[in-house]
């Protein structure tokens, strides 16, 4: 936490000489007023359906190679159980506060309190809860708290199973990005399906940033 504190302090030292630099605001009030002063003329508010919305979500996932499974809050222990002997995992990190009604006790599930890198890639995989899903651009937002956990426990195992709650899912980016005000001073992580990348030659290369698979639950 300590960490972050200096980094964010560092950030918005950096903006503000950006800033001044340039002739422009040198002060973050002075920065919100233009900021504010924006027109926003893109969509900002869902248009679907509830049930269209987790469809959509559910979709997009689907397409960037993600396994999706929905059910009722009841059965997400069973839902944890299946996807894990889907994948064959048996060894996974879960960050402190992860509802203990989600983990099967025929799996070893450790808790993170500070696992090293090297710790960490020992790991069958990791599992998290989610901030919020933005059902337009398949996307899992992750948060440094309790339940999601530290950003490299989710970047370093190979396999990442994230259980999202149906009320965590919003149609746009806006309005994810309203609900991330109150936390806005935590380490975010954007998750949009399985890591991937492409080099020059365009030969998509899986895991570089990240696991190789993802599976999501949809609860609720």
């Amino acid at each position: 936490m300590a960490t972050d504190m200096v980094t964010n302090s560092a950030r918005a030292e950096v903006l503000r000489r950006i800033r001044e630099a340039k002739g422009g605001a040198s002060s973050a009030e002075a920065a919100l007023i233009g900021w504010d002063a924006i027109a926003r003329q893109y969509k900002q508010a869902a248009s679907r359906t509830r049930e269209a919305v987790l469809d959509l979500l559910e979709d997009r996932l689907r397409d960037y190679d993600a396994r999706v499974m929905r059910v009722v809050e009841a059965e997400v222990g069973a839902a944890v159980a299946k996807m894990m002997h889907d994948h064959g995992v048996r060894r996974i990190v879960v960050p402190g506060g992860l509802r203990a009604e989600w983990l099967s006790g025929e799996f070893e599930f450790v808790v993170d309190e500070g696992l090293s890198a090297a710790e960490l890639d020992g790991m069958d995989g990791v599992m998290t809860g989610a901030t919020v899903a933005i059902a337009e651009t398949g996307t899992v937002v992750l948060q440094n708290t309790a339940g999601q956990g530290r950003r490299v426990v989710t970047l370093v195992p190979d396999y990442h199973l994230c259980v999202v709650r149906v009320q965590d899912v919003v149609e746009t980016v806006p309005e994810a990005i309203a609900r991330l005000e109150g936390t806005a001073d935590l380490a975010t992580t954007f998750v949009s399906g399985p890591s991937a990348t492409a080099d020059i030659e365009m030969t998509r290369i899986k895991g570089v940033h990240g696991p190789r698979f993802l599976d999501v639950i949809l609860a609720g």
